[in-house]
């Protein structure tokens, strides 16, 4: 009921090709991941009165964020990149409040649950500075002049954090300065889930060397059985669209599953030409290549195909003076543009 009478909050969040396009100029990689996630936020007075519930034990509301609402990836988005992008510029009287840590300290001092239901904005100096509108680069629309500098030059997928360095200092550095502004804005990570040098990054093993998919979950999509319903097909085809860089012509194997109606499951339908479809991808799947980073400062060599209802590509780059593959693309053809030659699809 609260999500469908909420108004959705207007904030992207990061693309993952644009988060694993900026990791190939390091040696070195750390992966943090944030505890308890969006516990990690709390509720306003307001936000409490709402998202409060009722169960066979009484009345709650919620202290901190709870998982489930529809603003809260929002929400955790905007408080990370405030936190470690940079997007914060304290003036001078935020900078004070961070001066004035007594309250603070005063209010981390007591048991969980009294800090829990005590801190308020009043009480935290942390929440003041980055829920303050003027201290927010999308509020001004420029960036300021800031004492609370960005962390590391690029932004984090949620409760994601990946990072490096050229070189094993300039990583640990960068994890110095990283675990200082969690401790300032406690937020606390997960060392059970932390990988140092080779990192699994948004279920991507990513290495200085290459980018392989998760072989778990590209195993799992090999086993999977043909849906039985639109919606189950939607399913697979979401899921696995999210690794469609590694899968050769993934659209040309594709598209016959995207135009599938609720009737072509049904009892008369006919889906014996479809299910040849739905094998032959899972095979693809199976044949998932191991890509290597994208360099913007190297020259790409395309590879097109094109057949009468899908375009596909394939994206080279040279490294150590052999083309290798750094990500597989494509699209299914509109119904307009079946009708042009094969020749003038790949122009």
């Amino acid at each position: 009921m609260v999500n469908a009478v909420t108004e959705i909050i207007e904030y992207a969040i990061p693309l993952v090709d644009d988060l694993l396009t900026e990791l190939e100029k390091y040696l070195w990689f750390c992966s943090l991941d944030a505890v308890s996630g969006f516990w990690a936020i709390m509720m306003a007075m307001r936000a409490r009165k709402i998202s409060a519930f009722v169960c066979t034990l009484g009345h709650f509301e919620w202290l901190r964020m709870p998982f489930g609402l529809k603003n809260a990836p929002m929400i955790y988005q905007r408080m990370i990149d405030n936190a470690l992008w940079g997007f914060v510029q304290p003036k001078a009287k935020h900078q004070r409040l961070l001066d004035d840590d007594s309250d603070f300290t005063l209010t981390t001092t007591r048991t969980k649950f009294e800090a829990d239901r005590h801190a308020t904005s009043e009480l935290d100096p942390v929440l003041r500075m980055v829920n303050d509108p003027y201290a927010d680069m999308f509020a001004t629309n420029e960036p300021d002049e800031s004492l609370l500098v960005p962390v590391f030059q690029r932004r984090s997928f949620v409760d994601d954090n990946c990072f490096g360095g050229t070189t094993f200092d300039d990583c640990l550095d960068t994890l110095d300065k990283l675990l200082a502004r969690f401790e300032e804005c406690r937020i606390s990570v997960s060392f059970t889930k932390n990988i140092f040098s080779k990192v699994d990054f948004l279920s991507h093993e990513v290495s200085p060397e290459r980018i392989p998919a998760d072989p778990k979950k590209m195993t799992a999509f090999t086993k999977l059985p043909f849906p039985k319903s639109k919606k189950g097909m939607q399913q697979f085809l979401g899921s696995l669209n999210y690794y469609s860089r590694f899968i050769q012509d993934y659209t040309v194997y594709g598209a016959a599953l995207y135009q599938l109606t609720e009737d072509d499951f049904s009892e008369g339908g006919d889906l014996a030409a479809v299910k040849e479809s739905f094998t032959a991808l899972q095979r693809k799947v199976a044949e998932a290549f191991i890509l290597r980073h994208f360099d913007a400062k190297k020259e790409v060599h395309i590879m097109l195909y094109a057949n009468k209802w899908a375009l596909s590509a394939t994206l080279m780059q040279l490294h150590d003076d052999k083309l290798h593959l750094v990500r597989f693309c494509g699209r299914v053809l509109k119904d307009a543009e079946m009708k042009i030659t094969r020749q003038r699809r790949k122009s």
